[in-house]
């Protein structure tokens, strides 16, 4: 096996190719990167977050119920974006009597040695109240205490503690002192150490992975956080708006989170983007186009106008001069030099044609004012199907600059991947994969990423973007796996995929190199028809199947088979086992009653291993065909199908590893399944603007590859570093308990002249950093 790698002619620019995307699910902002240590700090839980939220969730009486009375009041509040604040009543001192704060997870983490900032609005019409508050443990213990007197109007009051203990799961304790009543809001407690010590900062730890990983963008703030929510601007559910992020923290209006929990917006748009400069990624911030796909809610034509002008507005506050209204409001937040900003994401998954006819406005609109900055376009959250080709039409129509590719597969699909985009247009809208994992954080998952990114590398002339995602998970709060960090109120455990990730950001390269390989091929492996236990299921619904036949195409045979019923309750019926490599299934289908469709499983090995056809899903209108191995799905051809309570004449006919499905006589789905023969390397090669030469070669196999490597123009002795990823069982992971045990190596490595030998180990990542 040989590499031949041409370092005279520079390839392709790599540019801003690798970098993150941060959406606040999985608590990834509150109680995540973001520091505050308080858990509703300002009293607007509300269940329209949660079900189980209340104005006091994560708040708890201590000491003398009878003797102090707890209420949250609206009756003259903070401000009109933060309504809600609690109100103690001190009927008697006999006793202690207060209420203290839960934290996240365990507890507030506290340090010892560590200072931490309390910050508090306070008020009362009794004259003067003599209130205390402590940083105490579980049992009562004092760590540090302040004495406060609150008077008057609403009035801000503040402290710095200092802990001589360390004790992750402590309570911030309030006890009023005197009787009478006291009103509190905004009660907040802050880290001093945070990232790069900035107030209302960001938790050390976390963005310091962050920041090691080099990024070059950071994409935010979502995600379907984006664009899931009301239209209305005072909604408590309203969609997200970037204004109300840019407000003094005391008066951004909290928002239900679409992942189940209240946002408090303390990590903003000023708090992004000082990040990005502080960690050197470019900021590529999404906006919705006024449509909210998930309950088709979309802004009138005829009132569009303001919300282009909020993205205007946006491009202004990053970018304008501190004479422009938001250039002055960003000034005055305290950075009055520019932000950079070079990217704006149009939407996010959306491919409705209602989302089409409002993001020709917006592009039109930014286009014409900004014709520097970079539009992304959408297409969908599957990669293949009719949705996602029309998403790129409308691209292309636009002329937009980049299309947001999204999909979540299994470590299979991605290495099958490989070479997906070598062939797509390089005069067209470049690619960014702006949402893409294997579904898993092992060892295994890590290196197939591994391979697939290195396919992206080597496609530096149509792919412009990529990120992993999602990026954080509070391993407490957790709505979504696999993801890239984990962390809990005072641990973090990055992931095998982490690594992968840093690997690529901290070695991208400038520019591309050309690779040659000789002899370097996939094993040949015996072909396997899709065949095998076929079985009927439901989708939360009642369905019946009837008329139904199986035709094998290579005899002409046609089998019969009994109607089928599955009720709500149950899973699934075996129809019946085939061993044809051609054959087709036809029947009819019906719901029962009001449902979610229906779900055919065919070419079944195992409960792990076989492909389905669903025809409704989670939003109802799915029509889709995925591959499930070892228990991880991947989508390999989808459309949009608006399904009515009626009867459907289904056929899915398969020919090989061919697959294609019919609804009523009409062509829903065609897919090709790829047989899983994975190369025994594969490898990219780059160039740093400093002369380094970077190899990535990623070998998914398992058996190691011993491979000469010749480097055409490179003259004389190499030394360097090799970064290796090896030696790991395929389903390790590192956990909060055990955060370290994968990492990379990093060895010295050098050699006598431009060709030598390399034998890249199985199952293995590797990094050849050489000058």
């Amino acid at each position: 096996m040989k590499l031949l790698i041409n370092t005279k002619e520079k390839g392709a620019p790599l540019g801003d190719m690798f970098g993150i995307f941060f959406e606040d699910l999985n608590h990834a902002a509150d109680g995540g990167l973001y520091a505050e240590l308080i858990r509703n700090r300002s009293f607007e839980f509300d269940e329209i977050d949660n079900r189980n939220y209340h104005s006091l969730t994560a708040w708890e009486p201590i000491g003398d119920e009878d003797g102090l009375d707890i209420t949250v009041s609206t009756d003259k509040p903070l401000n009109e974006n933060n309504i809600h604040y609690l109100v103690l009543n001190r009927k008697s001192l006999d006793k202690e009597a207060g209420i203290m704060n839960l934290g996240y997870n365990t507890g507030i983490p506290l340090s010892a040695g560590e200072q931490y900032r309390l910050c508090f609005f306070g008020g009362t019409e009794e004259g003067v109240m003599p209130v205390s508050i402590s940083l105490r443990s579980l049992d009562g213990e004092i760590y540090d205490s302040a004495e406060f007197k609150v008077e008057g109007p609403w009035t801000k009051y503040e402290h710095t503690f200092e802990v001589s203990k360390t004790d992750y799961s402590a309570r911030l304790v309030i006890i009023p002192q005197g009787l009478g009543t006291v009103n509190l809001d905004m009660i907040s407690l802050f880290p001093v150490n945070t990232y790069l010590g900035r107030e209302n900062g960001l938790r050390k730890d976390i963005a310091q992975l962050l920041a090691d990983m080099q990024p070059k963008f950071m994409r935010f703030p979502g995600g379907c956080l984006t664009h899931d929510g009301r239209l209305e601007k005072d909604a408590k559910d309203q969609m997200y708006d970037w204004k109300n992020t840019v407000r003094k923290v005391e008066e951004r209006p909290s928002r239900r989170n679409n992942w189940g929990y209240n946002q408090t917006l303390g990590l903003g748009f000023y708090e992004y983007f000082l990040f990005c400069k502080d960690i050197g990624a470019k900021p590529i911030p999404v906006i919705s186009a006024g449509w909210d796909p998930h309950h088709k809610r979309a802004v009138p034509m005829e009132e569009l106008g303001a919300w282009v002008q909020d993205a205007l507005d946006l491009i202004e506050f990053a970018n304008g001069d501190v004479t422009t209204p938001y250039g002055k409001l960003r000034a005055e937040m305290g950075h009055p030099e520019p932000f950079g900003m070079e990217y704006l994401g149009i939407g996010n998954e959306e491919v409705d044609d209602e989302f089409f006819e409002r993001y020709e406005v917006f592009h039109k609109a930014i286009r014409e004012m900004h014709p520097e900055i970079k539009l992304i376009g959408t297409s969908g959250p599957f990669p293949a199907g009719v949705p996602y080709d029309k998403g790129w039409d409308n691209a292309k129509k636009n002329g937009a600059d980049l299309v947001d590719e999204h999909y979540y597969t299994s470590p299979e699909w991605l290495i099958k991947e490989h070479y997906r985009y070598d062939n797509f247009d390089p005069n067209g809208p470049k690619v960014f994969v702006g949402e893409y994992a294997s579904k898993g954080n092992t060892y295994f998952n890590a290196i197939a990423e591994a391979s697939f990114m290195i396919g992206l590398e080597k496609s530096a002339a149509t792919v412009g973007l990529a990120c992993y995602a999602p990026l954080l998970c509070n391993v407490d709060y957790v709505n979504w796996k696999p993801d890239l960090i984990y962390f809990n109120n005072h641990k973090i455990a990055p992931s095998a995929n982490y690594y992968v990730q840093k690997l690529y950001m901290n070695h991208q390269g400038e520019h591309i190199l050309d690779l040659k390989k000789e002899g370097i091929e996939p094993e040949p492996v015996e072909f396997e028809p899709i065949n095998g236990e076929i079985l009927l299921h439901n989708y939360r619904s009642d369905v019946s199947y009837y008329d139904i036949t199986i035709t094998n195409e290579d005899t002409g045979e046609v089998f019969n088979y009994p109607d089928v019923r599955c009720f709500e309750e149950e899973t699934d019926k075996l129809l019946t086992t085939i061993d044809f490599t051609n054959w087709t299934l036809r029947m009819k289908a019906k719901e029962n009653k009001d449902g979610y469709g229906f779900r055919i499983d065919f070419g079944r090995k195992s409960s792990k291993d076989f492909y389905e056809w669903l025809i409704g899903g989670w939003a109802n209108e799915d029509d889709m065909i995925s591959e499930v191995i070892n228990g991880r799905g991947s989508v390999l051809y989808q459309r949009q199908l608006f399904r009515t309570n009626k009867e459907y004449d289904l056929c899915l006919k398969v020919r090989g590893r061919n697959i294609e499905s019919f609804i009523d006589g009409e062509l829903s789905n065609r897919a090709v399944s790829h047989q899983y023969a994975p190369e025994p390397i594969y490898a990219s090669a780059s160039i740093d603007d400093n002369g380094d030469i970077i190899i990535k070669a990623a070998n998914v196999t398992d058996k190691p590859a011993k491979v000469d490597l010749c480097l055409d123009g490179v003259s004389g002795s190499l030394k360097g570093k090799a970064y290796l990823l090896s030696d790991y069982p395929l389903d390790a992971e590192n956990t909060i308990d055990n955060p370290d045990y994968i990492r990379p190596k990093e060895i010295d490595v050098e050699f006598d002249g431009n060709e030598f030998t390399y034998e890249f180990p199985k199952y293995s990542f590797t990094v050849l950093r050489l000058r």
